[in-house]
């Protein structure tokens, strides 16, 4: 191989690695950006099922009183803890809710976790 074919060779492969590296990093970067959106969501639905639990309760304690009662305390404290109170029915002494709340995965983008929950004295 003559000298002027070997620079010839090395010039072309000049720039190769940093491409590779910008390739590796951009790979590394969009994991973490994926990582964070799902963290994010798992936050939202434990969010969510932290506001029925609590809403479902609350309700629970007033279902002697009616639906109504039970179902405006149990928006009470669903709005307390985030969410919003999207069903809630009364079935006896039992109360059933379903709560949503609002989470923003990545900056600009904000989508709704859902969860019910039901509460009631034990029956047996």
């Amino acid at each position: 191989m003559s000298r002027r074919s070997w620079r010839l060779g090395r010039a072309a492969d000049r720039g190769a690695g940093s491409v590779f590296v910008l390739a590796v990093g951009l790979t590394l970067v969009a994991g973490g950006v994926a990582g964070a959106a799902v963290g994010a969501a798992r936050v939202g639905r434990h969010a969510a099922r932290t506001a029925a639990d609590l809403g479902a309760l609350a309700g629970a304690m007033r279902a002697v009183e009616g639906p109504r009662a039970a179902c405006a305390r149990a928006e009470e404290l669903v709005s307390a803890n985030g969410g919003r109170l999207v069903t809630c029915r009364l079935e006896g002494l039992e109360i059933v809710v379903g709560v949503v709340t609002p989470v923003r995965p990545l900056p600009g983008l904000t989508v709704e976790a859902g969860a019910a929950a039901r509460a009631g004295p034990v029956q047996g």
